[in-house]
């Protein structure tokens, strides 16, 4: 572990050790994967502006995240699948967050199921909720997220349909994985993510099996899911939502400032500029280039995050930067989840800390809430024509 530096180690050691299809799953975007490549590439047009000869002895990232005290200015994104990385995966990345003093986010495609990780970390951590047809498995699921004391709705509003993964489809992709001849192949050479997933009995999708009706097993599963996702839902259904979860609500996959507006007349607590992390409509712009003029029509009136592509401490500096309130990880996470686990995620959030400590140091800056767009020597980058 201490020759781990950086979230590039993590990837290619989680490369090594989980299953070719789950692996695929977390490290692809839709068609050509344009977008999804952009979401990192856009980062590093963002140039920083060096200081120097600054008392920068006392340094602190603590902010406030919803309300919430933060150790630093970063949340874990929800992700499908995410105990397909690791055994348990969800509950040992929220006992990571936990520890650390961050929020996790849990999927409603998750692996483990809500009461699991409500029992795992006996603390409370954000939900994500897409919404099916079937609108009474919603207000249980609600309902769920609630009695597991979620300090946070998060509402993704950009899966009315699915885009098409290129890599799902040739994978043949399943959880568990089908036992055929190329994923025995396959597995054979995963001994790290075999043992441990023996070791487990959630293989599944945890907050759907057994809750939602008619859904008992894998084959029902795959049908119900196919036929749940509702291309109706629009800006009306959230006032429902929002009144049957009655605590913060986040809305996202903000990536216009339009719909950025009409998110603070929702009600919403919270957005987050996401465009799935370039796993839905590809040729989208990356979230990054986004967030400036979303954060200006919003001004002050809602919390702004953002998630796509963050892969370091200089990353979340950048995105302070630009306007958000704090940004969130999903690969960078999945990476280093599939690497090592629970530690494996630990070390990834000291190893981002410490960047985006140093980082701000550098720009002359001692606290993270005194970041600004005058850290960047080009802040306007994306406020021209082609963005």
């Amino acid at each position: 572990m201490s020759k781990i530096t950086c979230t590039e180690d993590f990837r290619l050691a989680a490369k090594r050790r989980v299953p070719k299809m789950f692996y695929d799953y977390a490290d692809s975007g839709s068609w050509t994967q344009g977008t999804y490549h952009a979401n990192e590439q856009d980062f590093h047009k963002l140039k920083f502006k060096q200081r120097v000869a600054v008392d920068i002895d006392h340094r602190s990232l603590k902010t406030k995240l919803l309300g919430q005290d933060v150790a630093m200015p970063v949340a874990i994104s929800p992700t499908g699948l995410t105990g397909m990385q690791h055994a348990d995966g969800e509950m040992l990345a929220a006992l990571a967050a936990r520890d650390f003093g961050i929020p996790f986010t849990l999927s409603t495609m998750s692996v483990c199921s809500l009461e699991d990780v409500a029992q795992a970390t006996r603390a409370p951590f954000w939900f994500q909720l897409y919404v099916m047809r079937d609108r009474s498995f919603i207000e249980n699921l609600i309902a769920r997220a609630k009695a597991a004391n979620c300090s946070a709705l998060v509402l993704t509003l950009d899966l009315q349909v699915l885009g098409q993964r290129h890599k799902d489809i040739k994978n043949g992709l399943t959880t568990p994985p089908r036992l055929t001849i190329p994923n025995l192949l396959n597995l054979a050479t995963k001994p790290y993510w075999c043992r441990n997933m023996l070791r487990t009995h959630r293989r599944s999708f945890g907050n759907i099996v057994g809750h939602a009706k008619g859904v008992s097993d894998l084959r029902s599963l795959s049908t119900w899911t196919a036929e749940q996702f509702d291309p109706t839902l629009n800006w009306k259904d959230i006032e429902w939502i929002k009144n049957a979860w009655g605590g913060k609500l986040i809305v996202k996959g903000i990536m216009d400032a339009d719909d950025a507006r009409y998110a603070v007349d929702s009600g919403a607590d919270a957005l987050i500029v996401s465009n799935h992390g370039g796993r839905q409509l590809d040729g989208a712009p990356s979230s990054i280039s986004c967030l400036p003029a979303i954060s200006k029509a919003v001004g002050d009136k809602i919390e702004v995050l953002v998630d796509g592509g963050i892969r370091s401490g200089q990353d979340v500096l950048r995105a302070r930067a630009l306007g958000a309130q704090g940004a969130m990880i999903g690969r960078a996470f999945l990476y280093a989840l599939g690497a090592a686990g629970q530690a494996g995620v630990a070390r990834l959030l000291k190893l981002m800390a410490n960047e985006l400590d140093v980082s701000m140091a550098f720009c002359g800056r001692t606290d993270i809430n005194q970041v600004d767009r005058s850290i960047l020597l080009n802040p306007d980058i994306f406020d021209r024509p082609g963005y």
